[in-house]
């Protein structure tokens, strides 16, 4: 009898705990009001052993072509492990070619996803070739496509008469020593057999110097999955719709306030109201109604004009130069932030003067 009571008071707890932790996040839910957004391009998801051959090339173009012998047939693999475990080989291949620190850079680099609009860059222009159907990679000679190895050579014989194509800057040329030679444009999946197929007939002419190799990404078949970014300077914006009951007298005190302690501020806009007032003082009024019109004026964006937009760059950095060193770095931070602003200003003082000139003369 007495374990069948205690069996029965510890289902007992055991529900009661249950409910409780239930209810707990219930209240947690209802509470929390955090939004949670995605950011998808418009092109699918990008292989990753592509990006990192685009982060190799942006260090140099012989790292770029080591890392692709190492990974000639790297996808296959892709079939088999899971995500986390082909990430980690290709870190584990590129580790061949870069120290600790570019490894620490890459994985930054997969994480914002950095180099998957070069990527996508080159699918679009092989859609522009366009690609021929059912290829899963193929090459371009000087206005000729073919996806089959053994019509290379048949291309290549009468390739000089037709019309040399336009190269990228972005494009990954085989390292040859000589540049007047055929073009051959393979745009094909690094890491997939098809790729290795063709590379090794490629690279072997382009080692005799009988073409000029060039390679261009490639994905016959894109990933179904979207693409999100990050790190892109999105902001998301909400509104609150909330109507609430305020006093308008409080708020036109508040106001009334802020701007008395904004005159009381000694340097407005250029303009050093403190020492003003002090050599000035029977126009106190004057300035002061003239202090409050700069501050508010400050609040306003206008659109400016194209002449007073001349010189504007000279003028920053005249300003900033002759500003002391400690100081300079405070002030080139407030121009780049607000520079609408002071453009605003200088054009507003310039005025002035001239007009002060204007009336003396």
């Amino acid at each position: 009898m007495a374990p069948a009571k205690a069996t029965n008071v510890v289902q007992l707890l055991l529900g009661s705990t249950a409910l409780w932790l239930s209810q707990l996040g219930a209240g947690t839910v209802a509470a929390s009001k955090s939004v949670t957004a995605h950011l998808a391009a418009k092109w699918p998801e990008t292989p990753l052993l592509l990006e990192a051959s685009e982060f190799m090339a942006e260090e140099s173009n012989e790292k770029f072509w080591q890392f692709l012998e190492t990974v000639q047939e790297l996808a296959i693999y892709k079939q088999t492990e899971s995500d986390y475990s082909y990430y980690n080989l290709i870190l584990k291949k590129a580790g061949q070619f870069l120290d600790n620190l570019h490894i620490n850079l890459l994985k930054f680099a997969f994480s914002i996803r950095a180099y998957s609009p070069a990527i996508q860059m080159f699918q679009q222009i092989a859609a522009d070739e366009p690609p021929p159907d059912g290829c899963n990679a193929f090459v371009v000679i000087h206005k000729k496509h073919t996806c089959k190895i053994n019509e290379i050579k048949k291309l290549l014989k009468k390739a000089a008469s037709r019309t040399r194509p336009y190269l990228f800057k972005g494009d990954h040329k085989f390292p040859t020593n000589k540049e007047n030679l055929p073009v051959v444009i393979l745009y094909a999946e690094m890491g997939t057999r098809t790729f290795s197929a063709f590379h090794k007939v490629l690279s072997a002419k382009a080692q005799n110097e009988e073409i000029l190799y060039v390679l261009r990404h490639y994905i016959q078949k894109p990933s179904s999955r979207k693409m999100y970014l990050s790190g892109y300077g999105v902001e998301l914006a909400i509104k609150s719709t909330e109507y609430k009951a305020l006093d308008d007298t409080q708020v036109t005190t508040v106001t009334n306030t802020t701007v008395e302690h904004e005159t009381e501020a000694n340097e407005v806009q250029g303009f050093l109201f403190g020492k003003l007032k002090v050599i000035y003082s029977d126009l106190r009024d004057n300035l002061t109604a003239f202090q409050k019109y700069l501050i508010e004026s400050n609040k306003q964006m206008t659109p400016l004009k194209v002449w007073e937009l001349q010189d504007l760059s000279f003028q920053a950095a005249s300003q900033i130069m002759s500003t002391p060193v400690y100081d300079a770095i405070k002030l080139m931070k407030d121009i780049s932030q607000n520079f609408p602003i002071k453009a605003r200003l200088r054009m507003n003082i310039l005025i002035c003067l001239f007009q002060n000139l204007r009336s003396q003369h």
